[in-house]
C-alpha cells in the first residue's frame, strides 16, 4: 500500500524524464486523481497529442514549486503562526509569555484570538527584548515555582507540635 502525502515532494521528480499520470502519482505518493485534477483545474501542462498523456518532469517540478510558494504566508512582526487556523495571527490582547527552554533559548507563547489555541514562537534570549520592541508585544516572564528556586521557602503554616 502506498502512503499518501498531503504535500507532494517535488524533489522526487527527475526533471529530464517524462511521466505518465500513474507514474507521477506513484513518485509523489499522491492519488492519480490528484494529478488529473492538477491537469484539469490547475493548468499542469501535459503532452496531449498522444496517449497516455505525458508530463515533462521539469514542468511538474516547476508546477509543484510554484504551488507550494503560492500557499506560503509570511508572519509580520508581532504575529505568530497558528497551526490550527493555518494563518498568521496576532496574539489576543497583544499579551505574550516567555517560557525559558534553556539558558540561551525560550519560547514566546500567546493565545490565538480566533480559535483560542496556544501559539509559540521560538526566540533567543539575547534577541528577546528586540523582538518584543519591534512587535509591540508585552512580554511577561513566568513566575518561578518552589522547585525553580535555589532556596525554597519553608512552609510556616505546617508547624506540627508533638
Amino acid at each position: 500500500m502506498i502512503r499518501r502525502n498531503r504535500r507532494p515532494d517535488w524533489r522526487r521528480i527527475k526533471t529530464l524524464r517524462s511521466y505518465t499520470i500513474e507514474e507521477a502519482a506513484n513518485a509523489l505518493h499522491v492519488h492519480r486523481n490528484a494529478v488529473r485534477y492538477w491537469i484539469k483545474k490547475c493548468a499542469l501542462p501535459v503532452l496531449i497529442d498522444r496517449r497516455p498523456h505525458l508530463i515533462h518532469g521539469a514542468e511538474l517540478v516547476a508546477f509543484l514549486r510554484h504551488r507550494r510558494k503560492a500557499r506560503r504566508r509570511k508572519c509580520e512582526p508581532g504575529q505568530f503562526f497558528c497551526l490550527k487556523c493555518r494563518e498568521p495571527q496576532t496574539p489576543a490582547a497583544a499579551m505574550v509569555d516567555y517560557q525559558a527552554i534553556s539558558a540561551s533559548r525560550g519560547a514566546l507563547v500567546g493565545i490565538c484570538p480566533v480559535c483560542e489555541t496556544l501559539m509559540r514562537r521560538f526566540v533567543s534570549r539575547v534577541h528577546l527584548d528586540a523582538v518584543a520592541r519591534e512587535s509591540g508585544l508585552q512580554v511577561t516572564h513566568r513566575q518561578e515555582s518552589l522547585t525553580d528556586t535555589a532556596m525554597p521557602a519553608p512552609d510556616c503554616h505546617l508547624d506540627i507540635e508533638d
